[in-house]
């Protein structure tokens, strides 16, 4: 039965005794707050792997994109952690609270990176989690990957799915593939794009469908497998906030820098404080909200 192995054993003493800086999260209005789960677990060999959703094409926003769990605050009082542990119950079927949890799981708040800024003027808090599989006390132990990951409901998604955690700080696949299921096809592309009015490595990850749990939403199976029948997919893609979301937790858990390139700086706080200053980032939402090239290059001649 999975337990951390000691490079896991690290990487989630890292998370823990990690402080992030000062962030803006507490200062927006709620309808600018937004939080996700990177939730970690140890699969059979005790290395950490990542839980990640496919976006429903029902959604407004960011439809059939491969995402973490999470979404907005409902409340001021809400903390990020909380949004992101109800948000993660709402999509895929996770319980917010440990002991609605299957015996002998639980889900340990590890820490929080400084906020990233989405497009559509979400300030975005990643909470890092690990769902212990294993109880010191009762010797009660089980394997996320047969106990509870294939019957997480996947609610609000088109598919729950994961990928190997430390993967996300390198080139190529460090899992074996299966022959005809994206074996020879690349792990990681990325390329130098301008946003935020300055450069941002933009990471794409190509996740091979074999390696992972994948649990489609029951009323979307029959789509989703059609789908990935009539273009052949072999893997997802994990892209944009969300792949460079996992590109710093993995720098913090392992103590590591990736093997291509990456802005060296996590999130975006001093961007956010810049947008706050101009008056942006208010109260009032609207189905227009989106960051202009305009706007961010005010907000970077703040700096």
């Amino acid at each position: 039965m999975p337990r951390l192995n000691p490079a896991s054993q690290q990487a989630i003493q890292r998370l823990r005794a990690y402080k992030p800086p000062p962030t803006n999260y507490d200062g927006v209005p709620l309808s600018r707050r937004a939080a996700v789960l990177v939730l970690l677990y140890a699969d059979p060999k005790g290395d950490l792997k990542v839980v990640l959703t496919i976006r429903a094409k029902t959604l407004s926003s960011y439809a059939g994109q491969a995402a973490l769990p999470g979404g907005r605050a409902d409340t001021l009082q809400e903390t990020p952690f909380e949004t992101a542990r109800r948000e993660a119950r709402e999509e895929i079927g996770l319980a917010d609270l440990n002991d609605q949890l299957p015996r002998p799981f639980a889900v340990e708040h590890l820490c929080e990176l400084p906020a990233n800024l989405a497009r559509t003027e979400l300030v975005v808090r990643p909470c890092v989690a690990l769902l212990h599989s294993y109880d010191e006390g009762t010797g009660e132990n089980a394997d996320p990957e047969v106990s509870l990951i294939p019957k997480l409901d996947a609610r609000e998604v088109a598919a729950v799915f994961t990928a190997p955690f430390h993967n996300f700080l390198r080139m190529r696949d460090e899992v074996e593939v299966e022959e005809g299921n994206g074996d020879g096809e690349e792990w990681y592309q990325g390329a130098w794009t301008e946003w935020h009015h300055s450069n941002w490595r933009m990471h794409q990850f190509f996740v091979p469908i074999n390696n992972n749990v994948v649990k489609p939403r029951h009323d979307h199976e029959q789509e989703l497998e059609e789908q990935e029948h009539a273009i052949k997919v072999t893997r997802y893609r994990v892209f944009g906030m969300t792949a460079r979301m996992l590109v710093d937790v993995a720098r913090v858990a392992y103590a590591e820098e990736p093997e291509f390139e990456h802005n060296s700086h996590f999130g975006d706080e001093a961007m956010i404080a810049n947008l706050r200053s101009m008056g942006r980032l208010s109260a009032t939402r609207t189905a227009s909200d989106e960051l202009t090239r305009e706007t961010m290059q005010k907000a970077a001649k703040l700096s």
